[in-house]
């Protein structure tokens, strides 16, 4: 478990494919302490298991699952990338619960700057729309944002300076692709509210009551 805050970038030293996925070679850019073989790292967002730590370099590998699913696959040897150990119940949660099991990845359509701020409007699949809400919690490449505003299938998020220097989505430009996260809370929302039958199966939403049974029933 995450909580989005960055502790620092790294940088992918190698890459090799394995075991029908692939390994990476990565160094933090910041000291691991007390490091333990088999720990959760996040790196760009995904939950990876370190091992091999010497220092600040360790390997992780990179499941067929999570290649499909996020753009890991993509990075370049030499690349920066964001990270952040896995949060320990001591500390601050400031920014919000993160999984590290990203979710879908979404493209840059532009990038602003608005006074001391940066503006970004991204595109992601509409079957995630659902998932944010304006002023709620999405995590892009591991980096706990909020929401400016959002339709079904895009949303803006304004990032300050800090957060631009110290992570690497100051090096996005329009076109670039980002993992996103979407807040896991509203995912087991959604699950529990399902209808079910009498054994525990989840029900075909048109067999249940939505917004189609409301108003074809009068309620709106």
């Amino acid at each position: 478990m995450f909580t989005g805050i960055i502790e620092g970038t790294g940088k992918l030293l190698a890459k090799r494919y394995a075991g029908g996925g692939m390994a990476f070679d990565l160094e933090a850019g910041f000291e691991l302490t007390n490091p333990e073989e088999g720990e959760s790292i996040a790196v760009n967002g995904v939950c990876l298991t370190a091992y091999n730590i010497e220092g600040r370099k360790f390997t992780v590998d990179v499941s067929p699952e999570s290649l499909s699913r996020t753009t890991l696959g993509k990075l370049s040897v030499g690349g920066s990338v964001n990270m952040e150990r896995a949060l320990q119940l001591s500390d601050r949660l400031g920014g919000h619960i993160v999984s590290g099991h990203v979710d879908c990845v979404a493209n840059v359509r532009d990038r602003q700057p608005k006074g001391d701020f940066t503006l970004f409007s991204l595109a992601f699949p509409k079957e995630f729309g659902r998932y944010l809400i304006e002023k709620g919690s999405v995590t892009i490449n591991g980096v706990s944002l909020t929401v400016n505003s959002c339709s079904v299938d895009s949303f803006e998020v304004s990032i300050i300076p800090h957060t631009l220097q110290v992570t690497t989505l100051g090096l996005l430009t329009r076109g670039s692709k980002v993992n996103i996260e979407v807040d896991i809370i509203g995912k087991y929302v959604e699950k529990m509210l399902l209808p079910r039958d009498p054994g525990g199966e989840d029900v075909v939403a048109e067999k249940g009551i939505n917004q189609k049974f409301l108003a074809e029933n009068g309620f709106f």
